[in-house]
């Protein structure tokens, strides 16, 4: 199961202590099902400032080392290159962006 979960969290601020908090207890919840979670990388923009980034950027490869899980890498850095890919409030992919998508985790998740 794929765990994408932490932008909204970041571009609202919250503390990275939080997300990483919740982060948790959804790997924990998958693993209990046993069901094998993958989690991805999330970045925020630059704005946010370096230290909170860090922070932020530092929980992905905490927790996949941790639970001894996968750790994708954030497809949307290709999709924002892509102004055409993105929905007018600029955070979310539209319908364009779905094929390259779906192409992206195709290749990381095949066996």
């Amino acid at each position: 199961m794929l765990v994408e979960l932490g932008g909204n969290d970041g571009l609202r601020g919250f503390p990275p202590q939080q997300t990483e908090q919740t982060l948790r207890t959804i790997i924990k919840d998958i693993k209990a099902a046993n069901a094998e979670p993958l989690l991805m990388q999330i970045h925020l923009p630059a704005n946010y400032g370096r230290r909170y980034n860090e922070a932020f950027g530092a929980i992905y490869p905490a927790l996949a080392k941790e639970f001894a899980i996968p750790l994708l890498p954030f497809f949307m850095e290709e999709v924002y290159l892509k102004p055409q890919w993105m929905q007018d409030d600029g955070i979310h992919p539209n319908r364009d962006a779905q094929p390259f998508i779906a192409d992206w985790m195709a290749k990381r998740l095949a066996p």
